[in-house]
């Protein structure tokens, strides 16, 4: 038994007891058994809140800091916490000290890479989108632009696309950034929890993500790494009693000394969800537990079977690309027939989606290459 058999046994037993088979992970991941304990101990001890110390909640806060700072490459105190990854781009969106000029990202980009920056044009800042080549990134273009062009103030990409799981060389376009003193902000969400990285060796300025996809926790948990050296030249564009530092004392809130906290929780604004960030906790350790090295390569071994089989189909156009090390989880493919396969899945009660023409498979590491094979055996027919 490997260590992702006894996973699925110990964490997602429901998985062995029906006839679908969940490959979703991209839209909703599902969370673990023991974080499914945690919200349901939380949830007891809610209902009765004189019951929660209010260590207790401030531990939450803390461990999630530093967990996702574990899962990313990063410092606790460069982490803030956030309801999702669209308002960590915001943040960026906002706090940053863009002069007029222009933000390059990828046409294809999900719209929360999209929109916050087409807001900014009433400050002269205008959103420009860099065309597909073969329906993929076109990263060549990017990094020819930002060395090339003296009006670039900020660049904006997801590290790994929604749609076709393509993964972007961070590194590549982050040292384009950093050599003109460009900004350079990543959306995270699709890459964070399977694939490792290491942000002290990037050079990235921002870096947001939620946790309710591939990090299995609940909806409204999430981050934003904001880089140290940054973190106190930005002024929040949100403020709120929660970012300064005099809210450490309770006794004292009315005394109203404007004085931010130091560290990237300046930017966390309200009170937080103390007991969604403590169910999203558990999953966290189970990741960092497992090691996301050991998800991601076995992600590689399930995604390359997919790989395989499409490549082999004539009627079926691989939108993913093929090597492991342009993918992460998310595999798409466009058939020919897609609605007729899309209907085959979907009868025989498997989770996917279809995104921009294309079935979406994203496995976990609680999906076994049985279950594949079983999915593109339904595919066959």
């Amino acid at each position: 038994m490997t260590i992702f058999d006894d996973v699925r046994a110990r964490e997602f037993a429901w998985m062995a007891s029906g006839p679908g088979v969940y490959l979703n992970a991209a839209s909703v991941g599902p969370m673990p058994q023991r974080a499914v304990q945690v919200a349901n101990e939380w949830s007891a001890l809610r209902a009765q809140p004189h019951t929660i110390p209010f260590e207790m909640m401030l531990d939450a806060a803390s461990t999630a800091r530093r967990q996702f700072a574990q899962l990313v490459g990063a410092d606790a105190d460069e982490i803030a916490l956030m309801p999702n990854t669209t308002y960590g781009l915001n943040l960026a969106a906002r706090a940053l000290p863009l002069r007029p000029g222009v933000i390059l990202s990828f046409d294809g980009e999900f719209p929360s890479c999209v929109y916050p920056f087409q807001a900014l044009g009433s400050r002269g800042v205008e959103l420009e989108l860099v065309p597909r080549v073969n329906g993929l990134p076109d990263e060549d273009t990017l990094v020819e632009a930002i060395e090339r062009r003296n009006d670039v103030v900020a660049v904006v990409v997801s590290w790994v696309q929604f749609a076709s799981g393509y993964v972007a060389d961070l590194e590549r376009i982050g040292r384009a950034c950093r050599a003109k003193g460009v900004f350079f902000i990543v959306d995270g969400i699709q890459g964070c929890g399977v694939r490792p990285i290491d942000l002290h060796a990037l050079p990235i300025d921002m870096f947001s993500s939620g946790a309710q996809k591939w990090q299995l926790g609940p909806w409204g948990t999430g981050f934003v790494y904001v880089r140290r050296e940054l973190i106190t030249s930005l002024e929040p564009h949100d403020v709120g009693w929660a970012c300064m530092k005099s809210t450490t004392d309770y006794t004292r809130l009315t005394d109203y000394e404007f004085d931010f906290f130091d560290d990237a929780r300046r930017f966390e604004v309200v009170t937080l969800s103390y007991h969604d960030f403590a169910v999203a906790n558990a999953s966290t350790a189970l990741l960092l537990e497992l090691g996301v090295a050991s998800v991601g390569a076995h992600l590689d071994a399930l995604g390359d079977r997919i790989v395989e089989w499409a490549q082999s189909r004539p009627d079926v156009r691989l939108v993913t690309p093929a090597r492991a090390s342009h993918r992460a989880g998310v595999v798409s493919f466009a058939p020919t027939a897609l609605d007729e396969m899309a209907a085959r899945l979907k009868r025989a009660h498997v989770t996917f989606t279809v995104r921009e023409g294309a079935i979406r498979l994203s496995p976990h590491c609680y999906n076994t290459m049985d279950e594949i094979e079983r999915v593109l055996a339904l595919l066959e027919r």
